[in-house]
């Protein structure tokens, strides 16, 4: 027994004199630590999911983001197929002719959009996001529709089955009756669905409205045809329109004080934002993008080059605390490293469990600027966040060492850490570049404090 007794206080006194077996309880300390500091991962991945999930059930009772894809004009024809019969009896092979009516879709020579549209925030809780009404007002011409592609004679054309199609991305935010003013007449929209008709591009699907066929004298077989269609419809996030006219020219405005455009193609006005809100205008020809005026036989997703406004609000404090958190090993191991140092040359003997106590500390820091970020500014959160962990290790630190310097000491490099942790976060072209000097300079204080130390002391 006294044998036992003797080897434990030898392990004792090895582990509290032996540099080498501070360094092992230092390091496992530090690895243990990640588990918590994981955990602390996951806990602003589900507040971020929570978010876009609160976000994401008043966006859907409001209305989802708004796409505008038309007017398009919709012109039935007949093609003629020869189908070959022979007789069981006589052997006679007899050839038939089959009809079969397929459609053609014409895009306007002419469009011109205006746009205005009056956002506002709601929330549930503390998230928060914005909705908008929108006043929509199409106008344009259609110009007599060319057949001479498919070789389309014009008896095969079905002219009195003609119809106006429009297409939206959000039916539960339309307003008002869909009407169009086309030629002398004006024709109100009915939803229109059929199996396998619905154009799905990831999670945005695009709904068709049709008219009432075109009366004869509104046709443009013969002359080019003026509309004006008005669409007041509710939505959040973004309203985008695709520019199908042969020229194409929109203008968006909005008391919106911030803008976010989006799409393929950017306003040309420069003079677009102002302490009012914002004025932006478009000019889009059929030579800048990859589609042509006409189409048989379907009608083409081309939902890639739609072009709008993101009203969506920038919530980064959650990317923000998960990019400090990735920095969460690197704050607990040179911090347990300084406190290494100042065992180590001062002679004072820290216990593990106090290790322990300071890099739970630590990571309370970030569960502190999670839960503050989410009422404030992400600055406020690091601050007070980053106060209150430095002043609750430096106090505890004193306890510790005895004296003020080494507190001090503690409080300034910390202070210096989480300043210098803030900078990369906020940086995203030089965060690279900062952080490789940051570290650089780092090692060399780590090196320069180090030189003093015997490593050959190894007392048992």
């Amino acid at each position: 027994m006294s044998q036992t007794e003797s080897s434990i206080n030898k392990i004792g006194r090895w582990i509290k004199n032996s540099i080498t077996a501070r360094m092992l309880m230092v390091g496992f300390l530090t690895l243990i630590l990640l588990i918590p500091l994981f955990s602390v991962k996951d806990l602003i991945k589900e507040r971020a999911q929570r978010q876009k999930d609160v976000v994401s059930e008043i966006n859907d009772k409001w209305g989802s983001e708004v796409l505008i894809y038309g007017p398009v004009l919709k012109v039935p024809y007949k093609t003629y197929n020869e189908k070959s019969i022979t007789d069981t009896k006589t052997k006679e092979i007899t050839t038939e002719k089959i009809e079969q009516i397929k459609y053609a879709y014409f895009f306007p020579e002419e469009l011109s959009i205006n746009s205005k549209v009056n956002p506002e925030i709601k929330s549930r809780g503390i998230y928060k996001t914005t909705v908008f009404n929108s006043k929509n007002v199409l106008t344009g011409t259609f110009t007599t529709p060319d057949f001479s592609e498919e070789d389309i004679s014009s008896e095969n054309i079905i002219w009195d089955k003609a119809r106006v199609l429009l297409q939206t991305s959000n039916l539960k935010g339309v307003n008002d009756q869909v009407e169009i003013s086309f030629g002398q007449n004006n024709y109100h929209f009915t939803t229109h669905y059929q199996a396998g008709n619905t154009v799905q591009l990831q999670k945005l699907q695009l709904h068709e409205m049709e008219s009432k066929p075109l009366k004869s004298n509104d046709m443009p077989r013969d002359k080019a045809v003026s509309f004006t269609l008005n669409l007041s419809i509710n939505g959040s996030e973004q309203i985008r329109f695709i520019p199908i006219g042969k020229t194409t020219e929109a203008q968006i405005v909005s008391n919106w004080k911030t803008s976010n455009f989006m799409g393929n193609f950017l306003p040309y006005n420069s003079e677009k934002i102002s302490t009012d809100g914002f004025d932006a205008r478009w000019k889009v020809l059929d030579i800048n993008r990859p589609f042509s005026q006409t189409s048989f036989n379907y009608l083409p997703n081309i939902t890639d080059y739609a072009f709008g406004v993101n009203f969506m609000i920038p919530v980064d404090e959650y990317q923000k605390s998960e990019r400090a958190a990735k920095y969460g090993f690197l704050v607990i191991g040179l911090t347990f490293l300084t406190f290494f140092l100042i065992q180590t040359l001062s002679k004072i003997y820290i216990h593990p469990f106090q290790y322990l106590m300071i890099g739970l500390s630590l990571i309370m820091f970030y569960t502190l600027l999670i839960a503050i970020s989410e009422h404030s500014s992400f600055l406020k959160a690091y601050l007070i966040a980053g106060s209150s962990v430095i002043l609750l290790i430096t106090f505890y630190s004193r306890s510790i060492l005895k004296n003020f310097r080494f507190p001090l000491l503690i409080a300034i490099s910390l202070s210096a850490l989480y300043s210098f942790i803030y900078i990369i976060i906020q940086l995203e072209s030089y965060a690279l570049l900062v952080g490789s000097i940051g570290l650089f300079a780092i090692l060399t204080g780590v090196m320069f404090a180090s030189r003093k130390i015997d490593w050959e002391q190894e007392k048992i």
